[in-house]
């Protein structure tokens, strides 16, 4: 039986340990630029088996949020070789978040003053940050358009353009984020997919959009540098289906051949219960459902794990465990979890903006 801080491999990556950081937004990229200090911040975590970064857009269109970074433009790209670099060199391995967060957003971080878009014209009960009076303010986002049909291979291709643009950065692989009620998830879902062309109604239609740009990503860097992350059931940004089982067997039936690194599941609702009784869900079927299509790709689990609950799941069939916020303020988390603690408490104050302090400033344990 594995064990937590044993190595793993996932697709073609060879990791130290089982231990994942989840990507955490943290609002400190000015310009849609990573900077210096985001190398730090990353650098101090690298003992995990693998690091997720922020939601990265992929284009100025994907952006949803202030201060967050993009793959788009080369000094984003100049930027991100930095943190890659200070990674690598502390024996850390780490992916990029690919982002399109399609109506989760506002005029004012669009190009041009345009609306947010959307497979439907259906705003989101939810929102965005924006920069209010020089501070990070959580604002209602602006009612979108829908994509008309010839726009979306334009998206698929700015989801391969900007895994390429990884690559250059000297990422070791991306995760499609196709979660959390942002551009993928909206079109998988009912509640916020009300189309009547190729990309809605049935399961396969509303699932075509997440499975070409998935396609499109393996082909360009390799499906064992390509992880996807995937949302069930979570209410967050306002998205519900219907009747999710099917939904997501049909998805995780349809990546199995794509040869991908890993699966990265929310399970219950993202940053809260693990468990929703009014949404109940099957996370062993589901994994069931992509190991009998010949899925080889790792199951990566998420949702307020701790290291007992880590424990079970790799007994029950996980290969890796995500942990989001015990990361924020514990960048040595991977030895506070092997020693039991103690753990460093966050300071939430600290979680969207500003520079050091609440960022890279928590303390280690000695060495």
């Amino acid at each position: 039986m594995s064990d937590l801080f044993d190595p793993a491999t996932a697709g073609s990556l060879s990791l130290a340990n089982r231990i994942v950081m989840a990507p955490l937004t943290r609002n400190r990229a000015p310009g849609a630029v990573p900077t210096p200090l985001m190398a730090t911040y990353y650098r101090q975590r690298a003992s995990a088996g693998l690091l997720i970064t922020e939601a990265t857009a992929i284009s100025h269109q994907g952006q949803g949020y202030a201060d967050v970074p993009g793959l788009y433009a080369p000094e984003q790209v100049d930027g991100w070789k930095a943190v890659t670099t200070a990674v690598h060199e502390a024996g850390g391995r780490i992916v990029t978040q690919l982002w399109h967060v399609g109506r989760v957003s506002h005029t004012e971080l669009q190009p041009g003053g345009g609306a947010p878009v959307a497979p439907s014209a259906i705003r989101a009960n939810t929102k965005t940050v924006l920069i209010v009076d020089g501070k990070p303010t959580f604002v209602e986002t602006y009612e979108p358009r829908a994509l008309a049909l010839d726009e979306l291979p334009g998206i698929v291709a700015d989801y391969r353009r900007a895994a390429l643009a990884a690559i250059e950065a000297g990422f070791d692989g991306v995760e499609i984020h196709a979660a959390n009620g942002y551009l993928i998830d909206q079109f998988l879902k009912t509640g916020s997919n009300h189309r009547s062309d190729a990309y809605g109604g049935s399961i396969e239609n509303r699932a075509r959009l997440l499975l070409e740009v998935v396609q499109a990503v393996a082909d360009a860097i390799g499906g064992g540098r390509t992880g996807i992350r995937l949302s069930p059931v979570t209410p967050a940004n306002d998205v519900v289906d219907a009747d999710p089982q099917p939904l997501f067997e049909h998805v995780v039936r349809r990546l199995a051949p794509m040869g991908l690194a890993y699966l990265h599941l929310i399970e219950g609702a993202t940053g809260g219960p693990r468990d929703l009784p009014e949404r109940p869900f099957d996370y062993a079927a589901m994994r069931a459902a992509y190991r009998q299509a010949g899925g080889q790709g790792a199951w990566m689990v998420n949702n307020g794990y701790d290291l007992p609950l880590a424990r079970q799941a790799l007994q029950d069939g996980a290969d890796l465990v995500a942990f989001g916020k015990p990361f924020i303020a514990n960048p040595d988390l991977v030895q506070r979890l092997r020693q039991g603690g103690p753990f460093n408490e966050p300071d939430r104050s600290t979680f969207y903006g500003g520079a050091e302090h609440g960022y890279t400033d928590y303390p280690a344990l000695p060495t």
